[in-house]
């Protein structure tokens, strides 16, 4: 999945990336935005900057992260 820049998206579940921290827990379920979706590396396994409602902003893995294509 590749995503851009201003794009909704769902943190739904937690990630079995490294990267994950406990405290992220609590961030399942939250709905944000990219602000940073790291196109230039193009790398399945980067980090994707979202700034979550509520939140603020993070760097999560990908695989914990789903598009909202209506919200």
């Amino acid at each position: 999945m590749v995503f851009r820049k201003g794009q909704k998206v769902e943190l739904f579940r937690r990630s079995s990336d490294e990267s994950w921290e406990p405290y992220m827990d609590a961030f399942v379920g939250l709905h944000g935005i990219v602000t940073d979706p790291d196109t230039a590396i193009n790398d399945p396994d980067a980090l994707v900057e979202v700034s979550l409602e509520g939140k603020g902003t993070h760097r999560l893995p990908q695989d914990c992260l789903r598009p909202l294509d209506h919200d």
